[in-house]
């Protein structure tokens, strides 16, 4: 390379000691002052939160025990109604179900029901709840032992509570039967979860009995913290180090730290927590801290415009060396010539890169067909074998039978070559409505003849309802066999093989596939072409390539970790269909 005058160079030095003092003191006074303001900043903001979140809790507990007591009085007034007790004694209910709606929506509570002396629902503002039978319900029994009103907090086995007042009806000392007033306390639980970010309920014994969260219902507060903790170790420090600058944590929800708050209920020992996180306080604060490190920025940089001033000075005055400067203009027009030899290299060497890269582009479609092909060729040697079994025994039926499963593994290899061509134009066919359970059948299916030889126990837990995806059903099964295959080969050397699905609906559709396998070493590298860990000949590593971008072209995303028990954990997740799209992609 060129090299610049002595001068040049030495006329470059420059920045004095003072110079470099004030610089160091300004960031001094920078780092101290970002320090100090963010933490008052946090401790005043902590607190205003704090305090919004007591007010919430004093007005959410209050509106609670508000309904509570206004639906306390209601069992005692319809107790005492003639037209109730008149049918519970003549055992005409003809008009008791009107009566109770025209009832329900004055009083505003959730439902209604009359039972008879024997428990039986023979009035409800529920018409499917007619005839039903109540005698063991502790809502029932406890009614008729006692003399007043009874409430009771009953666990349905959705998982929701109940509660209701319930209070026996009696004329003349002789017991007619029990009026039954349900809560809807689940109004608040849906209130509570537009504004706060989690609020719990719980009973005296220490039980949550509401929640915004569903599946802490029916735990402890301990149980329902420590639900869903933070996925790693990793992951808990990167939280903490995100939340430095907040006050110690109260608890963790879901990994995120937060702040609680507890107030009791003054009804059977209830008491009631919210968890508020930091989101609101680190935002205010990193508001002000960005307007400070904004302003010593702008300090720096108008310090260092004026030193760069002082040095462009120094510069013009060695710019006057004509004669140095004409022995580098000659330098650099040497430079440029070589620099056009070189541009001229480039040009063929980039012809021989864009060659190269359509053999390596022919070369992973040929690798791809024969790693997706191999699985259905496997399946048909081993149908043949069975039908030439069949032949011999005389059971041409049963030979048809395994000829039709060929037939249709011949048209799986072609719409695969064809799904493979489709993935390399970018996804050009048209999506359809797909059900991953009937997608997961058929994927399972294609994968039995390996799953029977290595005699792997399989464990599945498929939701009753369907679940739905936009998409296209082959590439799916694509990638749910290779996900499966996987799975098989990593269980190879353990003793007692075994794989768990897992196919769940919520905000999106998630597919687990578990394994009790070794695991996996190096999860950066996992998707990119041709990276495995098999032997030469088992695998050319474009399995998982594939599938991951299959997932991404439909909208989704596909992960693997390692399980806490040994083994590894693909999950595949992708947009779940409501069922009102399903009915318009179905209509279309």
């Amino acid at each position: 390379m060129t090299q610049l005058p002595a001068k040049v160079i030495s006329g470059g030095r420059t920045i004095g000691w003072r110079t470099r003092i004030a610089l160091a003191a300004l960031l001094v006074l920078a780092v101290t002052t970002v320090v100090t303001t963010n933490v008052l900043l946090t401790d005043r903001f902590t607190q205003n939160t704090r305090n919004r979140a007591e007010l919430r809790l004093a007005l959410y507990s209050g509106n609670l025990l508000s309904e509570l007591r206004r639906n306390a009085i209601v069992p005692q007034l319809l107790a005492r109604d003639p037209a109730l007790i008149g049918a519970l004694g003549s055992g005409d209910y003809s008009s008791s179900t009107q009566r109770l709606i025209s009832f329900v929506e004055e009083i505003g509570a959730a439902s209604l029901m009359l039972l008879d002396r024997d428990g039986r629902a023979v009035a409800a503002t529920d018409r499917n709840r007619l005839g039903s039978q109540h005698r063991s319900d502790r809502y029932f029994v406890d009614a008729i032992r006692a003399s007043g009103t009874v409430f009771t907090a009953m666990r349905r086995d959705s998982g929701a509570y109940v509660f209701a007042y319930s209070r026996r009806v009696e004329e003349r000392g002789s017991v007619l039967g029990v009026i039954l007033v349900e809560v809807d306390l689940a109004k608040f639980e849906r209130a509570w979860a537009g504004i706060s970010d989690a609020v719990v309920v719980s009973d005296s014994s220490g039980t949550i009995i509401l929640a915004t969260e569903p599946r802490w219902r029916g735990l402890t507060e301990a149980e329902a913290l420590a639900a869903e903790p933070a996925r790693s170790a990793i992951q808990r420090a990167i939280q903490v180090t995100s939340d430095w600058t907040a006050l110690p944590a109260d608890a963790y929800v879901q990994g995120e730290a937060v702040m609680r708050m507890q107030t009791r209920i003054p009804f059977r020992g209830w008491t009631m927590t919210s968890f508020t996180t930091y989101a609101s306080v680190r935002e205010k604060v990193n508001g002000f801290l960005a307007l400070e490190i904004m302003g010593f920025a702008i300090l720096l940089a108008v310090a260092f415009y004026f030193l760069s001033r002082k040095s462009a000075l120094r510069m013009a005055l060695f710019q006057r060396e004509s004669a140095e400067l004409r022995a580098l203009n000659a330098r650099l027009q040497r430079e440029i010539a070589e620099r056009e030899r070189v541009q001229e290299n480039l040009a063929v060497a980039e012809q021989t890169l864009e060659q190269s890269s359509k053999l390596a582009a022919l070369g992973e479609m040929s690798a791809a067909v024969s790693h997706e092909l191999n699985q259905p060729l496997a399946a048909m040697k081993t149908y043949l074998a069975g039908a030439r079994l069949l032949l011999r025994r005389n059971r041409p039926e049963e030979a048809l039978s395994s000829f039709q499963r060929i037939d249709d593994l011949i048209e799986r290899m072609g719409a695969i070559t064809r799904q493979l061509k489709s993935y390399a134009r970018k996804g050009s066919e048209e999506f359809a409505p797909v059900n991953m359970g009937d997608a997961l059948a058929s994927a399972m299916s294609m994968m039995e003849p390996q799953l029977k030889r290595r005699q792997i126990r399989i464990s599945r837990a498929i939701p009753s309802r369907p679940v739905m995806v936009m998409g296209d059903r082959m590439r799916i099964e694509q990638v749910m066999i290779n996900l499966l295959r996987n799975a098989i080969d990593a269980t190879g050397s353990v003793d007692d093989p075994e794989i768990d699905i897992i196919l769940a609906a919520g905000e999106t559709a998630t597919l687990s596939v578990r394994d009790n396998g070794v695991g996996i070493d190096n999860l950066d590298k996992l998707f990119e072409p041709f990276y495995t860990t098999k032997t030469a000949g088992d695998g050319v590593g474009l399995g998982l390539a594939i599938s991951s971008g299959i997932v991404n072209d439909l909208g989704g995303r596909l992960t693997a970790r390692n399980a806490e028990g040994g083994g590894a954990v693909f999950e595949m997740q992708l947009p779940i269909l409501e069922e009102e799209d399903a009915d318009i992609a179905a209509a279309e």
